[in-house]
């Protein structure tokens, strides 16, 4: 066949008639690309039709070309796939017409572009997609996640071949015989194709799914089924209502779907499916006339045969204009009587013939109507034996779910005990850190109190030893008496002898008693020693801590002599967080020695307060170097550090103990507190009237935020049961539920934030309404602001880098860094609350417990982020026990290069880190103010 005979065939099929594509045209392109071996000259005769201007011609061509992917040589996908880009251009194109064959073609090519994709994907699958049961566990190669993915891409496929099949019928007036027009068949004439691959597609889903769930859990796969569940009521649907259609009835068969869809959660099911079928009889193919006319009384008579009268045959008979009449003889020119008796003879003839074959066809009828009649008594019998089947199995499926909520709620307690159990570690190994020192003089404690221990036990001995003694004179006095009794009739030299042995016992008795006495004293002398060395022990080690939180206050001093390499890095409403914390630590230490100076020997009470106080002042001071914008306030850390250092020395000296005072510390602490106040910046862009409803809206918008932040992460979790399996769904589950309890925190802070709030407006201060108490105080109500966006972003962020960590495209320190900014956004958004609210409030102290619980869930996050990203290393193990010599030591090269290089590129990312702090709080003042308020 040369090229110039198919394009012409190319060109007959498609046109811009309103037509059927003629199947020999078709045909002849067919067997054009397996003679050339691909469809270089189809698409050198398609680039040169108007597919762009005409939606018929469009329609026409996208059919051509479905055959062509079915039917054609195996090399027309590859000649096809350079021009993919332009259907999909063409697809969006015809997508912008609502009506007509626009939005008809833009799903087509879609299908044709997904049809290909498919193919390049999976090559085993032929474009008829015709496969036996073993082509199609190789196309598998036996693994079941590729059976899982290929799973999901024929229903993709599928959902195309619907949407398709959907738009047409949608497209037609099925009140009216469509399928009898021209135009009805041209819309659906392609829908043959799509017959076709439907059938094929649902049996190889079904198949799969089988297959699937005998591997995995039926949880993983629910998601599929209820996939299938859509998809089968849909092609169940739209089979019967193409099989009622008489275009379709005389070119194939139709199979029906199963009135239930199989039961893939029954292994035994899969031998009850019976692949559907799409029958085409020989020598069927669609008419290549122009004007089709269809008779009720013709198909009638040709149903048993599935054959049509040809149109010359019937122009013969019946004359070849539908408006004259064949027996009219008055209107027939040149026809003579005995030829029009011969003719009605003959029709006669033929209509005996024909009611022949109806008198064959119901008798066949009626044979397969009793045939299907037994049929269905025994699928009812089988049916009520299924039914009996599955109240069996929906026992067991209770039985087995009580069980699996059984293990779930199990699971979850073992997961709420290891991250209470990873918390707990986290504490430990920082309480470690932090006594270690303590534990060193609480070790020679130990010592010294086991040395009095011994002794104390050498002198229980000896008045153990003393008390026996005292005992044999006891009872040697007792005999001795009754011996004088009874010989108290001896001779006087006799009892003069036994009185002196008497007065002999009895100074020996009196000895003893002395003994006694002085070892009584001995014991009273060893405990006051042991009481006194103890009492010096715990004084040593008090002093040497105190010692210690001058250091730290030492060496928080001094930052303020450095340079200032993060200007302004830290807010001045997080100063004033720290400075409300440490007056809390100083009160806090001043109560607990007035209990030490009462009773000294409880010293355990007053080793925390002295550790947080030294660690809060620090912190206020450190803050202070890093929120330097004025003279001042460096000053006023640096008095704060000078009276924290006196009232320590105050303390270790014991002529001065009576007369500690930490009300210079709390009144320099409070003058930090203003001094930062003043030193927020004011709001140019609101006006005071405004800030009572920005407060509103901001509140408002930060708690929408952070519900939206909470649906996110609900969404993904789903997403990720459905979707993930293995490690990577265990990794998923673990970081979505701690973000989950995150955002659960976040909103009861928003909420307490927003009933303080009120009571603060409540109480007003003198202001006569909300509006007027925001704008007295402005500086206030920024900070509320501030601190509230604060929060609603990092939530947002969070959901953001979480939604990456889960696809693989994240990274696990962004998640890290934004539990810390969370975190810190809480802290400026109580200090804010604080500063206002009165100081026995139920709603501070409700706010304060929601902000504990928001910190303990952001550092969940970070454990649950450490946790996973571990996990993850432990499966990249290393093994070099297959390399040389050589070869590890060219590692341990490339190794020591990389650690060179990455140790220059962090270097280089913290003076970018610092260069950036600089420049955010220099725009950051430039856009609130701060330059006006330093003029």
């Amino acid at each position: 066949m040369d090229a110039s005979k198919m394009t012409v065939s190319i060109n007959k099929a498609i046109n811009t008639q309103e037509a059927a594509v003629k199947e020999k045209h078709a045909r002849t392109c067919i067997l054009g690309t397996h003679h050339e071996k691909g469809a270089q000259t189809f698409w050198a005769a398609v680039n040169r039709l108007p597919l762009s201007s005409n939606a018929v011609l469009c329609w026409k061509f996208c059919h051509v070309f479905h055959k062509l992917l079915r039917d054609g040589h195996p090399n027309v996908l590859k000649d096809s796939l350079r021009y993919k880009n332009e259907l999909i251009d063409m697809s969006r194109m015809w997508g912008h017409l609502s009506d007509g064959y626009g939005q008809l073609c833009s799903i087509y090519l879609k299908l044709l572009n997904t049809k290909m994709d498919f193919h390049t994907k999976n090559p085993r699958f032929p474009g008829n997609l015709q496969m036996t049961d073993r082509q199609l566990d190789e196309a598998g190669e036996n693994d079941v996640n590729n059976f899982f993915q290929l799973t999901v891409e024929i229903f993709d496929y599928m959902e195309w071949e619907l949407n398709l099949f959907h738009t047409v019928f949608k497209s037609l007036d099925m009140s009216r015989s469509v399928s009898v027009t021209a135009a009805g068949q041209c819309r659906l004439s392609p829908l043959i194709q799509v017959i076709l691959d439907c059938s094929h597609l649902y049996d190889y889903t079904v198949k799969l799914l089988f297959k699937l769930h005998s591997c995995l859990p039926t949880d993983t796969l629910q998601g599929h089924r209820d996939r299938f569940m859509e998809q089968f009521q849909k092609l169940k649907d739209l089979f019967y209502r193409s099989s009622n259609l008489q275009y379709f009835k005389r070119l194939l068969q139709i199979p029906q779907l199963p009135e239930n869809p199989p039961n893939f959660l029954r292994a035994s099911a899969l031998s009850e499916h019976i692949s559907p079928v799409v029958l085409i009889p020989t020598g069927n193919s669609p008419p290549d006339n122009e004007t089709l006319v269809e008779t009720d009384d013709l198909v009638g008579m040709d149903s048993s045969s599935h054959q049509s009268i040809p149109e010359n045959k019937f122009d013969d008979i019946f004359g070849s204009s539908f408006s004259n009449d064949p027996f009219n003889f008055s209107n027939q020119n040149g026809m003579t009587r005995d030829d029009k008796d011969r003719l009605i003879e003959q029709l006669y003839k033929e209509l005996a013939l024909l009611r022949d074959e109806l008198g064959k066809f119901k008798a066949e009828s009626h044979r397969l109507v009793s045939n299907l009649r037994g049929r269905i008594q025994e699928l009812e019998a089988e049916l009520a034996e299924q039914k009996h089947l599955r109240e069996q199995a929906v026992d067991e499926s209770d039985f087995l779910r009580t069980e699996l909520e059984e293990w779930k709620r199990k699971t979850q307690d073992t997961e709420k005990a290891q991250k209470s159990l990873t918390e707990i570690e986290r504490k430990s190994i920082a309480n470690e850190q932090r006594y270690t020192k303590l534990k060193e003089k609480y070790a020679e404690l130990v010592q010294s109190h086991a040395d009095l221990l011994r002794k104390n036990a050498e002198v229980t001995k000896q008045m153990t030893l003393a008390r026996e003694a005292l005992g044999d004179v006891e009872r040697s006095k007792k005999e001795l008496e009754d011996s004088y009794q009874r010989v108290n009739e001896h001779t006087q030299r006799k009892a003069q002898e036994q009185i002196h042995e008497m007065d002999e016992l009895q100074g020996a008795l009196e000895s003893s008693k002395q003994e006694v006495k002085l070892l009584q004293n001995s014991l009273e002398t060893s405990k006051e020693d042991c009481i006194t060395q103890r009492q010096e022990l715990e004084e040593g080690f008090l002093q040497c801590l105190m010692q210690e939180v001058e250091g730290i206050i030492n060496e928080a001093l001094q930052k303020l002599d450095e340079p200032l390499y993060t200007s302004g890095s830290v807010s001045t409403d997080f100063l004033i967080s720290r400075t409300v914390a440490a007056v809390d630590s100083t009160e806090k230490l001043d109560e607990a020695w007035k209990r030490h100076m009462s009773d000294t020997s409880d010293i355990n009470a007053l080793l925390p307060s002295l550790v947080q106080f030294g660690n809060r002042i620090s912190d206020v001071i450190m803050q202070g170097a890093q929120t330097r914008t004025s003279d001042k306030l460096c000053d006023s850390c640096r008095t704060c550090g000078t009276e924290a250092l006196s009232y320590l020395s105050t303390l270790k000296d014991k002529s001065l103990q009576s007369g500690a005072d930490c009300s210079q510390i709390t009144a320099v602490l409070q003058h930090i507190a203003d001094i930062a106040q003043e030193l927020r910046p004011p709001s140019l862009d609101i006006k005071e009237e405004e800030l009572g409803d920005l407060v509103e809206k901001e509140m408002a918008a930060t708690a929408a935020a952070v519900e939206t932040a909470a649906t996110r992460i609900e969404e993904m979790l789903k997403k990720s049961r459905t979707d993930d399996t293995g490690l990577k769904l265990q990794v998923n589950e673990q970081i979505l539920g701690s973000c989950t309890d995150l955002m659960q925190a976040i909103q009861a802070l928003i909420l307490a934030s927003k009933d303080l709030q009120k009571e603060i407006v409540e109480s007003g201060g003198g202001a006569t309404s909300p509006k007027e108490f925001y704008a007295r105080n402005s500086r206030w109500t920024e900070g509320l602001i501030s601190a509230s966006k604060a929060v609603g972003w990092g939530a947002t962020v969070m959901v953001d880098a979480a939604d990456l960590v889960v696809q693989g495209q994240g990274k696990f320190e962004d998640l890290i860094v934004c539990s810390h900014e969370i975190a810190a956004s809480t802290a400026q958004l109580v200090a804010a609350s604080k500063v206002k609210a009165e100081k026995n409030s139920s709603n501070l102290t409700r706010l304060q417990q929601a902000s504990k619980v928001v910190n303990h869930n952001a550092a969940g996050v970070v454990a649950s982020t450490k946790s996973v990203k571990s996990q993850i290393e432990e499966v990249d193990t290393m093994d070099f026990s297959s390399m040389t010599l050589t070869q590890i030591k060219r590692q341990e090269m490339d190794s020591q290069v990389r650690v060179l290089e990455l140790e220059n590129h962090l270097q280089k990312e913290r003076e970018k880190l610092g260069e950036l702090r600089k420049k955010h709080y220099e725009l950051a003042g430039v856009s609130e103010g701060w330059g006006d308020a330093a003029e």
